[in-house]
């Protein structure tokens, strides 16, 4: 029996617009399905397996029936070295009862927006921004507000912009050092400067970390050591340990703040997989020798696909962490839409607009990838 009755999707829903980076990484594979020799430059994942014994360490937790449910904010090892770590690598004193362990680090945002915003309140994000931050808050009935960063300053957040950005409706400010899509790393005396702002306008802080091991040439600095009870941090251990499908990301902030995303994550998902959340303790506990390893590749690759980049007529700022680059393709296209079909369709390499990111003019590519490929894609880029 067939019928034309279609359920009425919700608002929110419809409002909600896809991530321009899962649509081209989408593409591009189907693209490779059908045969055709793809480049990514897309994806934001590290190309790295899993440290060795982090594997271990899930593989023992299988044959030990580690796999039934686990408590809603994770199981106390992993938050007792989740709180470890943040006093060993961060300076900041957090019990385990203040962290909390989600499905992911986009998760972990998910719950503290729904847990922090009611509709109208204002949430501040420095552009160029991760396309998923407005989304989200848009999600939670909040007003994404941006506050534009340029590139000839290698993407400096101007605390006075962000400042002259406050009304009375200002309730979070949103940092991401090192951020995506710029690779920017935000220095103490800005991240001191925005910890007084908070204090100073009674505003809240969520700070995405995600990144802080993939940085070059200077010290990962937490804006929570200057405003800890008026920030929270969210990280996992996607990025650093090449661990993107094992889904952990975790916060830790003052304690209602983490009670309230515990309540939000026990009537959606609950637990992240427990046999993941084991593996995960053992990589934050001591994957130091990995983290310099990946480091120093990133490295190498930042430096090649930055000069090759320059060398081509498409201006790109040195980003100090992460591992993407924003280039000028104004040249390919004043569109960056048109930039990157003509970029996939022509030189078969697949990049993300910075349309998403509010970044004009500019295509996102990651460099997590081999040197090998990195100089196949300047190759194609060159004979556009």
């Amino acid at each position: 029996m067939t019928t034309s009755f279609s359920p009425r999707l919700s608002q929110q829903v419809q409002r909600l617009r896809p991530s321009s980076t899962i649509a081209v990484t989408s593409r591009a594979l189907e693209m490779q399905r059908a045969g055709i020799d793809v480049l990514s430059m897309a994806a934001g994942e590290p190309d790295f397996d899993t440290p060795a014994h982090v594997v271990r360490a899930a593989k023992a937790a299988i044959d030990a029936g580690k796999t039934r449910y686990t408590q809603v904010q994770g199981i106390p090892e992993l938050r007792e070295a989740i709180a470890a770590k943040l006093l060993r690598e961060n300076g900041l004193h957090y019990t385990p009862d203040q962290v909390t362990v989600g499905n992911g680090g986009k998760q972990s945002l998910f719950n503290t927006f729904f847990a922090l915003l009611d509709p109208g309140d204002e949430v501040l994000i420095p552009a160029p921004y991760w396309v998923s931050y407005p989304e989200m808050v848009r999600f939670a009935g909040g007003m994404p507000v941006a506050v534009p960063t340029r590139p000839e300053d290698g993407y400096a957040l101007d605390v006075e912009a962000l400042r002259a950005a406050i009304t009375p409706r200002t309730k979070l400010i949103v940092l991401n050092s090192p951020g995506n899509p710029t690779g920017a790393v935000f220095p103490e005396a800005t991240l001191r400067s925005v910890g007084e702002l908070a204090q100073e306008h009674n505003l809240f802080i969520v700070t995405d970390e995600m990144y802080e091991h993939i940085i070059y040439g200077q010290q990962h600095v937490s804006v929570a050591r200057f405003a800890p009870e008026h920030t929270l941090t969210v990280n996992g251990a996607s990025k650093a340990y090449a661990m993107t499908g094992w889904r952990i990301g975790y916060a830790a902030g003052p304690l209602p703040v983490i009670r309230a995303m515990n309540a939000i994550q026990g009537q959606s998902t609950s637990n992240a997989s427990s046999v993941s959340q084991w593996a995960a303790a053992t990589a934050i506990a001591d994957s130091r020798e990995f983290i310099e390893m990946a480091r120093g590749q990133f490295q190498q690759r930042r430096d090649r696909i930055v000069a090759g980049l320059n060398a081509l007529g498409l201006p790109t700022p040195t980003p100090d962490g992460a591992f993407y680059v924003l280039a000028d393709t104004t040249r390919i296209h004043p569109d960056e839409l048109e930039a990157t079909r003509i970029i996939l369709d022509e030189a078969k390499v697949a990049v993300v607009p910075g349309t998403d990111f509010l970044a004009p003019g500019r295509v996102r590519l990651s460099y997590a990838t081999s040197l090998e490929t990195i100089d196949a894609v300047l190759e194609r880029l060159r004979l556009l």
